[in-house]
């Protein structure tokens, strides 16, 4: 399975990345030698707009796999990455956090009775919370929303 570090020039492609449950790190603040140095160690791919990272000699001789983001729409962005890397837009769907990028774990109702709106535990059974934020998500209307854009997503591809 590929795994990325996202640029934080094109910080919103990490969401959308772990939305399909692609791993997706994304550093606020990180220079781009720590950013290679990680990338080459955990053997992740570069999504950048930073044409000169795309120069390096770690890049341009193969060692470092690296893709050049050319547009500023996030869509546009992931579209690009999914097809030139021939990605899959259903692979683990919602299965990571947005926030944090690790595995969401099953939790039971009781366990999110104080946790989450009273409305949602009234009408939801199934829940997920991630273990280092501890949020918690449910397929309510977001989710719904979030499935329907990766559908139509996926249809365009």
């Amino acid at each position: 399975m590929v795994k990325f570090i996202v640029d934080s020039n094109v910080g919103k492609l990490a969401r959308w990345l772990r939305m399909m449950g692609y791993d997706a790190l994304f550093y606020q603040d990180i220079d781009d030698d720590k950013m290679i140095k990680i990338a080459l160690s955990q053997n992740r791919a570069v999504l950048t707009k930073d044409t000169q990272i795309m120069k390096r000699r770690v890049v341009t001789n193969g060692k470092l796999k690296a893709l050049l983001i050319t547009d500023d729409d996030p869509k546009i962005q992931l579209r690009q990455v999914v097809k030139q890397l021939g990605l899959s837009c259903k692979m683990r769907p919602f299965s990571l956090c947005l926030e944090c990028n690790v595995n969401l774990v099953k939790r039971a109702k009781d366990e999110v009775r104080n946790l989450v709106p009273l409305h949602v535990f009234k009408t939801q059974d199934e829940y997920m919370e991630c273990p280092v934020c501890h949020r918690i998500y449910w397929q309510g209307t977001h989710w719904e929303a979030m499935s329907k854009e990766l559908e139509k997503f996926a249809s365009e591809i």
